[in-house]
This record gives C-alpha cells, sequence and structure tokens, in this order.
C-alpha cells in the first residue's frame, strides 16, 4: 500500500484537453501557437516529477520538525529551503507570469494545475512561493518605475518572496479599522512605516536573501475606513550606496498553530521602515486586490488538493484494509468472506462522494483559470469582457466551495482509516488540520459569499449570473440530443441540468425581490447560496463529462477511464447532488424567515 501523492496527469490531461478543449483558445494566440496538448502534458509531467520528487517528501518532516524562531530570526524545516532553490532555478515560479517581467508566458490554465499539485503534495511548503504570482501582477499593474525597477524582476524569479500585510489585532476582515501609518520621508524619497501586522505567511523565514513587504497603511491626510488606505513595497533589506542595510522591518513572534506548522506565521513590527508606494494614495486596496484575488483561486486549488491528496490516501487503505465481513447478495459465501473494507456499502458511499466531488471540483476550477486565460488574451474584446465576468463570479465560488469540501474530505478520509487515521505516520491528520485554514484566509468563506450574493449578484440584478447559466444551457441541451439508448444517462444528466438552472434562476428573483424591503437577507442566505452554485457548477461539470466520455465509448474506446468516469458521473446524480436540494430549501426559508436578534445567540 502506497499513501505516497501522485499527480493525477491522467484526469488533469482530460479535463485541459478534452473537456475544456483549451488548444483551441491556444491556437489564436502568437505567443501560444506553437502550444499543444503534448507540450502541455510535457509540463504537467514534469511539474508532477518535482512535486512528488522533491516537495511531497518535506510533507510529514516538516510538520513534525516545525517552523523555529529565536532572536527575531525564523529557521524553516530542514530541506525546505533547498526545495525552493531547485524550485526557482527550474522556473516554476515563472511558469505562467508575463514574459514583460521575465515569465515564460504559458497560459494561467497550467499554473492552477501546478497549484493543485504543490498543495496536495505540501500545503505548508506551497504557502511560501504562494504569493509570487499575485505580487508580480500588483507590482507589474500598478508599481512606479522605480518599484518596478527594484523589486519586478527579483520578486517575479522567485528569488525574493514576498508577504501580503492586511490584518492587524483590531482589524481582520473590516480592513477600514487599519491603523499602520505612512509618512513622507525627510529625504522626499519614499515613506516610513510604523504599526503591527499579526498572521503574516512567511514574514519571516530563511528561503530567500530578502522578504518584500506589501503593506497596507495611512498617510497623515488619510480619509477613514477603506478609501484612506494606500499600500507600500516594504523590503527586509535595502541596498544604498554603502552597502545592503537593515530596514526597520523584524518579526516579533510566530504563531504556534492547529495546521501549517512548517510554514511560519508572523507577528511583524514595522518602525519607520522605509517603503515606496504602489499606486495612488489612499487606493491601495485596489492596488493590493489584483494581488487578493490572484491568490483566492490558488487557495480554492487548495481545496481540490487537500480532497484528491485524502481521497487517494483513503482508497488506498480501503482496498488493502482487511476487516468485517462484505454484505453482498450474491452469495452467502461472498457475505461471509473477510472483505477489505472498499466493499463495504458504508466506505464505499465516503469514497465515492470524494471522488465524485474531487473530480468535478478539478473540471470547475480549471475551467475558471482558462477564463482567465481568455479574459487576458482572447482576440475578441466582447469575449474577453464576458470571460473576464464568469473569473469573477467563480472566484468566490471555487474558493468557498472547494475549500469547505476539502476539509470535509480530509475528515471523511480520516474516517475510513477508523483509529489509525488519528495518529501521525498515515497521514490524515495532519490533512485535517493542513486543510481547515483556507476556509478562513484570504477572505474568510462567509465573506466570500457576501461578496459573491450582494456585491455580484445583486449588485447587477442577476446580469452576471444569467451570463453563466446560459453558458450551463448550452450544454444540458447537447446533452439532451444524445437520445440513443447507450446515452441515457447523458440525456436525463442534460434535462437535471436545465432544471438546475431554472431553480436557481427562480430563487434568485426571489432573493432580489425580498432583499428589497429586507437588507439582513442576502447576508443570512449567502453561504447556502454559494454552496447552490458550488453544487450547480459540479453538475455542470458532470454532465459535459458524461457527454464526451459516452461519445468515447460508443466509438469503440474501451479505456477503462472512460468506463469510471462513466460509473463516477452516474454516481454523482444519484446521490451526491441531493445537496443542491438542501441548499435550495435553506435559501428559500431565509427568504421567508429573519433570524432571532443578536441577543437570542448567547445562553
Amino acid at each position: 500500500m502506497s499513501l505516497d501523492y501522485r499527480a493525477p496527469l491522467r484526469d488533469m490531461g482530460f479535463v485541459i484537453g478534452e473537456w475544456l478543449d483549451a488548444p483551441s483558445l491556444w491556437r489564436t494566440v502568437p505567443q501560444w501557437s506553437d502550444l499543444d496538448l503534448s507540450t502541455a502534458q510535457q509540463v504537467l509531467d514534469e511539474a508532477a516529477r518535482f512535486v512528488q520528487e522533491r516537495i511531497a517528501p518535506l510533507n510529514a518532516s516538516g510538520d513534525l520538525e516545525g517552523c523555529r524562531f529565536e532572536s527575531g530570526e525564523v529557521a524553516m524545516p530542514a530541506g525546505f529551503a533547498e526545495a525552493y532553490s531547485e524550485y526557482v532555478e527550474a522556473g516554476w515560479p515563472t511558469l505562467a507570469l508575463d514574459t514583460d517581467c521575465g515569465g515564460q508566458g504559458l497560459p494561467q490554465l497550467l499554473d492552477v494545475a501546478l497549484q493543485e499539485m504543490l498543495a496536495a503534495a505540501n500545503h505548508a511548503w506551497l504557502m511560501s512561493p504562494g504569493l509570487t504570482h499575485g505580487a508580480t501582477a500588483c507590482l507589474q499593474a500598478h508599481g512606479s518605475e522605480r518599484v518596478q525597477r527594484d523589486f519586478l524582476p527579483k520578486v517575479a524569479s522567485g528569488a525574493w518572496l514576498t508577504t501580503m500585510c492586511l490584518t492587524e489585532p483590531q482589524a481582520g476582515s473590516d480592513l477600514g479599522l487599519l491603523r499602520t501609518r505612512a509618512v513622507p520621508d525627510a529625504s522626499g524619497d519614499g515613506y516610513r512605516i510604523s504599526g503591527t501586522k499579526i498572521f503574516i505567511t512567511g514574514g519571516e523565514h530563511d528561503m530567500t536573501e530578502n522578504i518584500v513587504h506589501l503593506v497596507l497603511a495611512r498617510l497623515p491626510d488619510a480619509p477613514s475606513g477603506t478609501k484612506g488606505l494606500s499600500l507600500f513595497v516594504v523590503p527586509k533589506w535595502i541596498d544604498t550606496p554603502a552597502g545592503r542595510e537593515r530596514n526597520g522591518v523584524r518579526c516579533e513572534g510566530i504563531e504556534k498553530k492547529m495546521g501549517l506548522k512548517a510554514s511560519p506565521t508572523c507577528t511583524m513590527a514595522f518602525e519607520n521602515a522605509l517603503g515606496w508606494m504602489v499606486g495612488e494614495p489612499h487606493r491601495g486596496l485596489a492596488s493590493m486586490f489584483v494581488m487578493m484575488n490572484a491568490a483566492r483561486l490558488q487557495v480554492a486549488m487548495q481545496g481540490v488538493g487537500h480532497a484528491q491528496s485524502a481521497w487517494q490516501r483513503a482508497s488506498a487503505y480501503a482496498l488493502e484494509r482487511v476487516q468485517g465481513r462484505a454484505v453482498a447478495s450474491s452469495s452467502v459465501a461472498e457475505a461471509r468472506a473477510s472483505a477489505p473494507i472498499a466493499s463495504h456499502p458504508a466506505i464505499r458511499r465516503l469514497l465515492l462522494d470524494s471522488r465524485a466531488i474531487v473530480e468535478g471540483e478539478r473540471v470547475i476550477g480549471y475551467w475558471a483559470g482558462h477564463w482567465l486565460d481568455v479574459a487576458a488574451h482572447h482576440p475578441d474584446a466582447s469575449a474577453r469582457q464576458e470571460a473576464a465576468t464568469l473569473a469573477s463570479l467563480l472566484t468566490p465560488i471555487t474558493k468557498a466551495f472547494f475549500t469547505e469540501n476539502g476539509f470535509a474530505a480530509a475528515s471523511n478520509a480520516l474516517q475510513v482509516f477508523g483509529g489509525y487515521g488519528y495518529i501521525h505516520e498515515y497521514g490524515i491528520e495532519q490533512t485535517v488540520r493542513d486543510s481547515r485554514v483556507s476556509m478562513l484566509y484570504e477572505g474568510t468563506n462567509e465573506v466570500q459569499a457576501i461578496d459573491l450574493l450582494a456585491r455580484k449578484v445583486m449588485a447587477d440584478r442577476g446580469e452576471g449570473l444569467r451570463t453563466l447559466l446560459a453558458h450551463l444551457r448550452v450544454e444540458a441541451s447537447r446533452c439532451r440530443e444524445c437520445t440513443h439508448a447507450a446515452d441515457s444517462r447523458t440525456a436525463s444528466a442534460g434535462e437535471r441540468l436545465d432544471a438546475l438552472c431554472a431553480d436557481v434562476e427562480r430563487v434568485t428573483r426571489d432573493v432580489i425581490r425580498v432583499g428589497n424591503d429586507d437588507a439582513e437577507l442576502p447576508y443570512r442566505v449567502a453561504s447556502d447560496y454559494l454552496a447552490l452554485l458550488g453544487w450547480l457548477l459540479l453538475a455542470f461539470a458532470w454532465a459535459r463529462t458524461l457527454r464526451i466520455v459516452s461519445a468515447a465509448t460508443a466509438a469503440g474506446d474501451a479505456d477503462p477511464f472512460y468506463v469510471e468516469k462513466r460509473a463516477t458521473g452516474a454516481y454523482f446524480f444519484d446521490y451526491p447532488l441531493t445537496a443542491f436540494e438542501h441548499r435550495l430549501a435553506l435559501v428559500e426559508a431565509g427568504c421567508k424567515a429573519a433570524l432571532p436578534a443578536a441577543g437570542h445567540v448567547a445562553a
């Protein structure tokens, strides 16, 4: 029995090549004209080799060793810095970055697949380079000539790692409460930053020679609230004519956490630290959102990675662990024989649920990444605009829905292991601990749900949602046209998808209508509404999958991969998708009944 992570390369290739038909876009983009599926697969194969051989083996040892803090310095677990140096040398940080800033210019879609692999193999290690792409995009879009000259090349290459310094002790999700101050430097060159930031991933470490902090702070004339925030780039070390000098930045300690023990979560003190503005005064949040939005799809893929890793481990264990008697109607002899626990219906349900959900989420996560590519590179302006709308809508759904399911998949996998899952050597208890934080950072899942419903769907009266539903309905129509006997599952999936779209459209109208008179409504139903759309998207993923694999098998392709896909897709529509009706009922209930007042919350 092997519990080592193995990247699901066959499924990744299926999603990119068959489900998305990504090369149809690549052929229209001059810089990707030579990129085909074979080349893309080679990139994924090489990524998988590196991740499996260099990153995954550090997961358990890093968790046990953790980070060490002493006198303001943080030492990473053994092997982390060396693996990161190899990662940079191989060019992985630059995979999907623009060639203008030293990147390889490959599609975001391939980077999404890489992020899934890294999260599945070693989430704690991924936390260090996880912000590189977003920080590069932020500096490229909003950095001054000086900032781009002095910082962008080092950040983009991965030579210098970055942080995102938002949270303060009194200000979590409410950034309007931030107090960190920035005043113009007496020399006229830059600003002096003073304040304390908490929960800063990678605020201090020994992975790179310099650390670049992106810090939200207030200028002296800043208005109150989020409209008064400006963004500054503040390095740990500053190069001067006299040599390299330490800036006024120090780590005051690292948190003792439930999970991600190999990733330092720091309290950072900025004391008259020299920094330079990124973007315009008082518009720092807009600049920072470039970084945050890039990070949210990566966090979504952490949910997929955790679910994949947990399902792999649990499946391998369940197929070899002999325990109890199989329950079967085929023969008395079979029922009396001891059997692997994978044959028990309760365990099969857990494993099938995880497989159906994670494979559906991979499709939607890669679909979101593909829309980012369309938005950036499609030759038609209207197509780019539509893609940007869809990517914006999908980002909060994938972040919240995938991470919630990633934690659930890890918990269910631990259940498959029984008591053995509760001890460290099987790896599942670490996955449970590590996966939980993805529901919290980069905007809690509740914040994501509010962003989706209140700030996107209700703000444009459902216009963006109608664009999304139009794509789903096209697929539903194609599936319904598969009327021959061998495709009965595909046709029924199309009918189901069409009905789900109608349900979502109807309840959205109700939420918008009732919300006109009940200001609290979108906030109390937001999480259920987001989950509702999550299940709808999984139905879309599996409907198209069934159509593709049914066509392949009808054409005589006996690939076991397609056979398993059909079985998993059929199972999804029979069992897990019933969660859609549950979430629909909760949204409908929220439209009819208000919550008790806050005084009733406490006993």
